[in-house]
């Protein structure tokens, strides 16, 4: 078998640890400690979550797009094929390593998305753009963490608390959809977005494109009106 070998490492703002990019063969891999973040073979649940978001706003014109978290590109790509040519679409990357890594030895796995002039790159924390943005977007995609907790840096759990939930209800325009991205359930996450205001919906994914497989899980939560 071919070994992992290890490319290069980040450190994650505000001792959110160190983040670990492997690979072996035409495999990628993005560490923290022992746990996997993401891979280049499994993409269909990050799919999703562009997809079922912009299925919930079909139709808007000039629609104004945030992703939170770069990763392996799968959202931001899905994004780029499901939103329409007049949207704009801004990707949060807290690691700026994490670019550099699209544009280097992650290339083949990118390919020219970073390039499309729909996307703009905003290095930093994906709550500063959400809290600046009062009635801003249509559509705010997070997939930060492992799920509605703060695995790889504790500040993230300020974005689903109930305020971090309230400033996302904020930075939406009528009608405008949050999306969150999760290995797991999470029945009180659910009832939180809820209390916030949203139509909130658990949608089970597969990690990978078909019918077996892991499964993970998306909550796509609509500000009521428009």
């Amino acid at each position: 078998m071919i070994p992992w070998v290890r490319l290069d490492t980040a450190t994650i703002p505000d001792g959110g640890g160190e983040l670990r990019l492997m690979q072996r063969g035409a495999e990628f891999s993005i560490m923290i400690g022992s746990n996997e973040l993401m891979n280049s073979r499994l993409s269909g649940s990050e799919e999703a979550l562009a997809s079922l978001s912009a299925a919930k706003i079909a139709g808007r014109p000039k629609a104004n797009v945030l992703i939170g978290g770069l990763g392996m590109g799968f959202t931001l790509r899905a994004a780029l094929a499901k939103f329409a040519d007049d949207a704009t679409i801004t990707v949060a990357e807290l690691v700026p390593a994490v670019v550099a890594w699209a544009r280097g030895p992650m290339q083949p796995v990118f390919g020219t998305c970073l390039d499309d002039p729909r996307v703009k790159i905003h290095e930093g924390d994906v709550g500063q753009p959400i809290r600046a943005g009062r009635g801003q977007f249509d559509a705010i995609l997070l997939d930060v963490d492992n799920g509605p907790e703060g695995l790889t840096r504790e500040s993230n759990d300020g974005l689903y608390t109930m305020q971090g939930l309230g400033a996302a209800f904020a930075a939406l325009r009528p009608g405008g959809v949050l999306a969150v991205w999760s290995s797991g359930p999470n029945a009180a996450f659910t009832q939180r977005l809820r209390k916030a205001g949203f139509a909130a919906e658990e949608v089970g994914v597969r990690a990978h494109r078909g019918k077996r497989g892991a499964k993970h899980v998306i909550w796509i939560a609509v500000r009521p009106g428009g």
